[in-house]
């Protein structure tokens, strides 16, 4: 179920990203990526002394957000290592055992983190069309449900999961890919298999938004000259922390940054030789794009210093087959990224090669095509031979969709669980540090495309194939689960 890396020369790449995040102003083309030139004996020599600790660092990274303060378990000796109940700190912090007269952010995601949202579900919505996106806001007061059936639903999740708009959307090519909402919670794009991206304000007193009937979808075209006239679609997008852009992985194999304010394409460079099937930013910068493609890479861009056109800042190898979505822990550093070989894998920026190795790619004696058929099962204990993950994470199902994954919320649980949907109709929920399955979700009769757990609160929301959005909260809450006895209408296609 968990395994770890493999060893791999990355000492050059993993000190330069170190030293790029103290000096990522100096970029000297003349010396390698950001003024960090070949490595002499002694740069190597503490790059090997960086990166001994690097696969324990996250580990460490993740007890100090989610472990309490020392004195809340010192009390017992012998047992300083086992989780310390509610209770305790509570009775803790009335005795002031921190000194600080209040839980700190650690306390309070030590305590949250224990509270997994495996109680239900509770029926939110049902559909009679495929569900493809589920998202929280950023600060869990909207929710956004994005179908097959060209329809769109933001909810307003403080006024008891109302529909605050239902969108008609326009032009719409097979399904809707992705959705993506504005910082300032404004404005929404949506994507489908076509260069152009609709942007609607759902900030509007309008319930109802049909497109162009009554409001207006402006289109964002994402074609350039350079592409042809070749008609691709968008996998994935994603607004800047900003809100002045958008940054697109699509199916010409290409990344598109949009500039919102000059209305046009600001950037486009082919970044992986088959399609792009997700991208996002590293942290609020802006400036570390990832991607992930059916090359079976994750790659990771810096706009500051681009060393040649269609060229990566560095590339991480490691999944036997097609990546279908990527995650970022938002520190720059670690993300996440599920793969059709059926793994979650955990990366650090700083172990990326320059240079995608010789013979990275795996050759299978085999067809198979992971929208119709199953994984085979000589395939499942393969390892790639030169993988620069951290963690591997193992038993869910990625079959029939590009099925996401995501870190649990830093603010409630620490980032200490990693979640995503499953072909198998479930959605699990694993142990960062150990890899072990702490819960799964069943409910579905199809693909879990798509599941966001609340920024704050421990309830989980899943999206199937079969229609249903449903909500998954901690025990203890005494509300009996709503079921809806509908019978779903489906697609087969």
């Amino acid at each position: 179920m968990f395994s770890g890396p493999s060893d791999f020369d990355t000492d050059e790449m993993g000190y330069a990203m170190s030293r790029l995040e103290i000096e990522s102003d100096l970029c000297d083309a003349g010396k390698g990526y950001c003024g960090v030139g070949s490595s002499s004996s002694g740069s190597s020599n503490r790059s090997s002394e960086c990166l001994a600790d690097l696969d324990h660092e996250i580990s460490h990274v993740t007890k100090l957000k989610s472990c309490p303060h020392e004195r809340f378990s010192r009390q017992v000796p012998g047992r300083h290592q086992l989780p310390v109940s509610t209770v305790r700190m509570l009775a803790g912090r009335e005795s002031n055992f921190s000194g600080r007269g209040k839980f700190s952010s650690a306390d309070r995601c030590h305590i949250l983190s224990r509270y997994l949202p495996v109680k239900g579900p509770w029926l939110v919505d049902q559909m009679d069309s495929r569900a493809y996106v589920s998202q929280f806001s950023t600060d869990g007061s909207l929710f956004i449900a994005g179908f097959q059936g060209s329809q769109i639903r933001v909810f307003n999740v403080e006024k008891g999961w109302k529909v605050q708009k239902d969108i008609l959307t326009k032009t719409l090519r097979w399904t809707v890919t992705d959705t993506s909402l504005s910082p300032d919670q404004r404005n929404l794009v949506y994507a489908s298999m076509s260069p152009i991206v609709h942007i609607v304000d759902v900030g509007s007193g309008a319930s109802e938004s049909h497109a162009n009937v009554t409001e207006i979808h402006d289109g964002l075209d994402f074609s350039t000259d350079e592409d042809g006239g070749y008609s691709f679609g968008i996998f994935s997008v994603k607004f800047s922390t900003d809100g002045r852009e958008l940054v697109a992985g699509s199916s010409d194999d290409s990344i598109y940054v949009y500039d919102l304010e000059a209305n046009r394409v600001s950037l486009r460079t082919v970044a992986h030789t088959s399609d792009v099937n997700t991208v996002c930013f590293a942290d609020e910068s802006g400036h570390l794009i990832l991607s992930g493609g059916d090359d079976n890479l994750c790659k990771v861009w810096d706009r500051r210093c681009f060393i040649g056109r269609d060229k990566p800042a560095g590339v991480l190898v490691g999944h036997l087959e097609g990546v279908t979505f990527i995650d970022s822990r938002g520190d720059g550093r670690y993300f996440i990224s599920n793969g059709k070989d059926q793994t979650i894998k955990l990366w650090d920026i700083r172990k990326m090669s320059s240079t995608v190795p010789a013979r990275h790619e795996f050759h299978r004696n085999y067809e198979w095509d992971y929208r119709w058929m199953d994984y085979p099962s000589e395939s499942r204990d393969l390892k790639h031979p030169y993988d620069q993950s951290v963690s591997t994470y193992k038993g869910h199902s990625v079959l029939r969709t590009l099925i996401r994954c995501y870190f649990s919320p830093v603010h409630s649980t620490g980032q200490k669980y990693i979640y995503t949907g499953s072909s198998d109709s479930s959605v699990y929920i694993y142990d960062l540090e150990s890899g072990d399955k702490v819960a799964v979700l069943k409910h579905h009769n199809s693909p879990v495309r798509d599941c966001n757990w609340h920024p704050h609160y421990p309830t989980l929301i899943s999206s199937s194939w079969d229609g249903d959005l449903v909500k998954w909260e901690f025990p203890g809450s005494g509300e009996p689960p709503i079921m809806s006895k509908k019978r779903v209408r489906r697609r087969h296609f």
